[in-house]
C-alpha cells in the first residue's frame, strides 16, 4: 500500500523537473500550391501549412488539443515512432487506439517523452495525411544528456511525394474494379522540405545535424548534396555508429540523422541538393513526372546556382547508376544491443495481394485483409476483463495477436509480391535479422527458412530501427521485447496499401495493460459519442457473457472472394493483349507509311499505355457517376 502512496507523488516530481508544452492544433482546410503548378485543398493547423514542427527535450509532457474544424471528415493524430510507454492511448490510429475525431469535436493527447531523436507526426486515418496533416516532431536530448556526437547546428528537412488530387478522391479511384491490378497512385511531383527549387543558405566549416525524414505516402527517395558527404548517426531515433555516404536510401516514414560538414573555404559557390524518386517502384512514368528535383544549398556570396538536372531517362539512369547508398542492415547501434534470445513466440506473416467480390484488389497477411473493428481495439482490452488475452475477441479480420510481457517476439514476413514494402511498427524499435535480397522472379519467391544457414546468419550486433523495407519477392525477420504493454500497430506504410488492409494488430501484455492504463482523458470517450462508435465490447460491439463476448456476428469482415475465372491477372492479361493489339497497328502504320515517327518502341508502348489507362480513367468516372445517380 505504500508503494501507491508515493508512487503518484513520485511522478509528479518528475513533471515538475521537466518543461510542458502546450499546443492548441485547430485542423482546417486551406489552400496551398506545394509544388508551384496545382493549387488545392491541404489541411493545415491553426491557418498554417505546412503544419507547424514540434521540438521539444526527452522527459518533456506535450499537451496537444487538436480540433478539427474541418465539416466534411474525420481525422486523428499519430506520433510517428514514439514508445507512447504507459499512454497507449495517445498513439493515435483509428479504430487501433482510439476513435476517430469527428467534426467540431477536440481531443487532448497528453504524452511524456522518455525518447530523444527523429520523428514526426501524421493523421492515421484512411490516407488522409497525403492531404498535408504531417509535420516534423523533434526530441533533443535533454538538458542534463550529451548527445554522442557535436554538432553546430540542428537542421531538419522533409522529402515526399504529391498528389494534386485529395485522398479521397484518389482513393474512389484506387479501390476501384477498374483498377483490377491494384496499381498505385502516381505523384504528380517529389517536394523538398514540402516545395521545389528550395535554396539553404550555410555557413563555411560548419557541422550541421541534418535531420532528414521521408513523409510521403508512396515512394522511396535518393537524396544527395553535390560534392558533400553525409555521416550517418541516427536512424529512426536510434543513435548507430558513424557511416559516411555519399548518398541516402530513404523510404516512405524512416529518418536519418546526418552530420553534414560544410567547406571551409566554398568560393562563393552554390551546390546542388538533390532528391530522386525511385522510379522502379512507379507501375507507370508519365511523361510529366519529374523524378528528379534539384535544390540548392548556397555559401555566403554565391550568386549564381548550376543548372537543374535533366529529368530525361538517360540522366536519371546515369545519375541513379552512380549512387551508393549504405544498405542499413549493417548499421549497428551505437550501443551495441546484442542480439536478442531465440523467439519466444514467432508470427509468420505471408503477404500477397488479390482480388475480393467487389473486384477490388486488397492487401493481404495470411490470407486475411485488415478490417477495423467497430469497437477499437484498445477499448476492447479494457472493457473485456479476464477475456482479454483471447484473440478471437478482437475480430476475425483484425490478424491479432496476442503477446506475454518480455517475451522475445519474431516477425517474419514473405513478400509474394514484386514490389517494395516498408514496414512500421509502433510502440517499439526492433532489430532486423535476416534481410533476402529480392527476386524478379514472381514464380519463385524468396522465401524464410529457418534451416537454410544464409538465410540464418544473424549480426551479433544487429541494426535497429522501426521502419524497415522488405525487398521485391523477398523476406525479413525481425525482432523486438514485449515489454510495452499496449495495442500496436504493425503495417506497410506505403499508405495507399495500408488502405488496401495490410496490417495486423498485436495486443501486448492485455491485463497488464488494463491494470496500469485507462482512457487518456474525457474527451477521447466525447469523441467517440460524437462519431458514434461504441467503446466497450468486442469487434463486433458484443458484451455480456463470455459466449456473448465471443459471438462476432455483425462484425466488419472482408467480402467473399472473388468468382472463379475472374482474377487480376486475367484483367492484366486483357490490357496487354490490347496494347500488343494497338502496337501492332502502330507498327503496320509505321512500316506503310513512308513520313515515319522516329520515336523508339519503347515511347510509343509507353504512350499507348497511358492512352489505354486514360480511357479507363474515364470509363471509371462515367460508371462511378452513374453509380452515384443511383444511389
Amino acid at each position: 500500500m505504500l508503494s501507491l502512496r508515493v508512487a503518484p507523488w513520485l511522478a509528479l516530481c518528475t513533471y515538475a523537473m521537466a518543461a510542458v508544452h502546450h499546443f492548441d492544433f485547430t485542423a482546417q482546410l486551406m489552400k496551398a500550391n506545394p509544388d508551384g503548378e496545382h493549387e488545392r485543398d491541404v489541411i493545415g493547423i491553426n491557418g498554417q501549412w505546412p503544419p507547424p514542427a514540434i521540438r521539444v527535450q526527452r522527459g518533456d509532457q506535450v499537451r496537444i488539443n487538436l480540433t478539427n474544424a474541418m465539416e466534411d471528415r474525420n481525422t486523428s493524430l499519430h506520433f510517428h515512432g514514439l514508445f507512447m510507454k504507459g499512454q497507449n492511448s495517445m498513439d493515435g490510429p483509428e479504430g487501433v487506439t482510439q476513435c476517430p475525431i469527428p467534426p467540431g469535436s477536440s481531443f487532448l493527447y497528453d504524452f511524456v517523452v522518455e525518447q530523444s531523436g527523429t520523428y514526426w507526426y501524421h493523421s492515421h486515418l484512411g490516407a488522409q495525411y497525403s492531404d498535408g496533416l504531417r509535420g516534423v516532431f523533434v526530441i533533443e536530448e535533454s538538458s542534463k544528456d550529451k548527445y554522442p556526437f557535436e554538432f553546430d547546428e540542428d537542421v531538419t528537412l522533409t522529402v515526399g511525394d504529391h498528389y494534386h488530387m485529395e485522398s479521397a478522391e484518389i482513393m474512389r479511384k484506387f479501390k476501384s474494379r477498374f483498377n483490377p491490378s491494384g496499381a498505385e497512385p502516381i505523384p504528380q511531383n517529389a517536394l523538398f522540405n514540402e516545395s521545389r527549387l528550395v535554396s539553404w543558405d550555410v555557413k563555411p566549416d560548419t557541422t550541421y545535424y541534418l535531420r532528414i525524414i521521408n513523409m510521403g505516402m508512396f515512394v522511396s527517395q535518393y537524396v544527395y548534396l553535390e560534392d558533400h558527404e553525409f555521416v550517418i548517426v541516427e536512424v529512426d531515433g536510434v543513435y548507430i555508429e558513424p557511416v559516411t555516404v555519399s548518398s541516402l536510401y530513404i523510404s516512405v516514414a524512416q529518418r536519418y540523422g546526418v552530420l553534414l560538414k560544410t567547406k571551409k573555404q566554398p568560393k562563393e559557390k552554390s551546390f546542388r541538393f538533390v532528391n530522386i524518386i525511385d522510379r522502379p517502384m512507379l507501375d507507370l512514368v508519365p511523361a510529366d513526372l519529374k523524378l528528379i528535383s534539384t535544390n540548392y544549398m548556397n555559401y555566403p556570396g554565391a550568386e549564381t546556382k548550376p543548372a537543374p538536372l535533366s529529368n530525361n531517362k538517360h540522366s536519371f539512369d546515369d545519375i541513379v547508376d552512380s549512387l551508393t547508398p549504405a544498405d542499413d542492415f549493417t548499421f549497428t547501434t551505437l550501443k551495441k544491443k546484442p542480439l536478442y534470445n531465440d523467439a519466444d513466440y514467432q508470427i509468420v506473416l505471408t503477404f500477397s495481394m488479390e482480388q475480393l467480390g467487389d473486384g477490388v484488389t486488397y492487401a493481404f497477411f495470411n490470407n486475411l485483409t485488415y478490417t477495423p473493428p467497430k469497437v477499437p481495439s484498445l477499448y476492447t482490452v479494457f472493457s473485456s476483463g479476464d477475456l482479454a488475452s483471447n484473440s478471437a475477441i478482437y475480430g476475425s479480420n483484425t490478424n491479432t495477436f496476442v503477446l506475454q510481457r518480455d517475451e522475445i517476439v519474431e516477425i517474419v514476413l514473405n513478400n509474394m509480391d514484386p514490389g517494395l514494402h516498408p514496414f512500421h511498427l509502433h510502440g517499439h524499435t526492433f532489430q532486423l535479422i535476416s534481410r533476402s535480397e529480392g527476386t524478379e522472379d514472381e514464380e519463385n519467391p524468396q522465401i524464410y527458412d529457418p534451416s537454410n544457414p544464409e538465410h540464418t546468419k544473424f549480426p551479433a550486433y544487429p541494426m535497429m530501427r522501426d521502419t524497415v523495407m522488405v525487398n521485391a519477392n523477398g523476406f525479413i525477420v525481425l525482432r523486438f521485447k514485449a515489454n510495452n504493454p499496449g495495442v500496436w500497430f504493425f503495417h506497410c506504410h506505403v499508405d495507399w496499401h495500408l488502405e488496401q488492409g495490410l496490417a495486423i494488430t498485436l495486443v501486448e501484455a492485455p491485463h497488464e495493460l488494463q491494470a496500469q492504463q485507462k482512457i487518456g482523458h474525457p474527451s477521447h470517450l466525447e469523441a467517440c459519442k460524437a462519431a458514434n462508435v461504441p467503446t466497450q465490447g468486442n469487434a463486433a460491439g458484443r458484451s455480456g457473457t463470455t459466449e456473448q463476448w465471443l459471438d462476432l456476428t455483425g462484425e466488419n469482415v472482408q467480402l467473399a472472394p472473388l468468382p472463379e475465372g475472374f482474377t487480376a491477372k486475367g484483367y492484366i492479361a486483357f490490357v496487354a493483349c490490347t496494347l500488343a493489339a494497338l502496337f501492332g497497328i502502330y507498327s503496320i502504320y509505321q512500316f506503310g507509311i513512308e513520313d515515319v515517327n522516329t520515336d523508339d518502341a519503347e515511347h510509343v508502348i509507353q504512350r499507348l499505355y497511358e492512352a489505354v489507362r486514360k480511357y479507363e480513367s474515364e470509363e471509371q468516372e462515367a460508371m462511378l457517376r452513374r453509380e452515384d445517380n443511383e444511389n
